[in-house]
């Protein structure tokens, strides 16, 4: 499932195609949604933003598309406003005279009023966004501060959209993993160094991400990987898909289990259960 780096910056793509232009046709593939191509077309977008892992496009009607992708959605940007040549179900296209967008695969995608917007059950519920640029890492700590005293696990509570937005199953195993951090870790059993290292990895490593279009590995390993020419796959993560391999940081095996019921990666050797 892309997460908020990945949501981001495909924001970024489509604002670049749609923002400020006005729709010169519009398709839902769901007909629930097909009676909005009308109210919709001719319409100037005002802005594309992103929300967690969730894409808004607001019309100058007062209208707003929302989209999330869950696991298979893709946005694709055609600058010749050509329908790409993608083997996938097409659920929405907007055409501009700039070019065009398409969604394919997701299925979440609904139109809402602006005023609608914050009782949307997603949107409502969302936490603290890590990729605003109002976001500090003081306000990341007294976030999870004030789950200082929950019981749950590290890799549940960073993934719940409703504490931290953005972050999916990727970002947290990297995060725990340059925080020194078992994923089973619970929130009460951190003392103040261990939370205030969590707050900084969680904003740094995410804003990271998203401005190297994924990469959480140190910067200067990733380049000097990609220097002796290494895939981008085999160098962006630390601990991420590379079970069985060496950990960059002490030499153990990095392991791939479930941990509170999700599958992900860390090393034991830099996070024991016992640090």
């Amino acid at each position: 499932m892309p997460e908020g780096p990945e949501i981001r910056r495909a924001r970024d793509e489509l604002a670049k195609v749609l923002e400020q232009g006005k729709v010169t046709k519009l398709f839902f593939a769901f007909d629930t949604l097909k009676p909005y191509q009308s109210k919709l077309k001719n319409k100037r977008i005002t802005k594309v933003s992103a929300k967690g892992k969730a894409m808004l496009i607001h019309f100058s009607n007062g209208y707003t598309i929302y989209s999330h992708n869950q696991l298979y959605g893709k946005w694709v940007i055609s600058q010749d406003g050509q329908t790409p040549d993608v083997k996938r179900q097409l659920r929405l296209s907007i055409h501009m005279p700039e070019g065009a967008a398409f969604l394919y695969s997701a299925s979440d995608i609904t139109v809402l009023k602006e005023h609608e917007l914050a009782n949307h059950p997603y949107l409502c519920k969302l936490g603290l966004e890590l990729l605003s640029e109002n976001t500090t890492q003081k306000m990341v700590a007294q976030r999870l501060m004030s789950f200082r005293k929950s019981r749950r696990s590290l890799m549940t509570l960073l993934q719940d959209q409703t504490v931290l937005a953005g972050i999916g199953n990727y970002l947290c195993c990297e995060i725990l993993h340059i925080s020194g951090l078992h994923p089973e870790t619970r929130s009460c059993d951190l003392n103040e160094h261990q939370l205030q290292q969590l707050a900084q990895n969680s904003l740094q490593l995410t804003q990271q991400s998203y401005e190297t279009a994924g990469i959480t590995n140190t910067l200067s390993r990733a380049n000097k990987l990609a220097k002796q020419g290494i895939e981008f796959e085999d160098y962006r993560f630390n601990v991420y898909r590379r079970e069985g391999l060496t950990c960059y940081q002490c030499g153990d095996d990095i392991v791939k289990d479930k941990f509170s019921g999700r599958m992900g990666y860390c090393c034991l050797g830099c996070q024991s259960p016992s640090l």
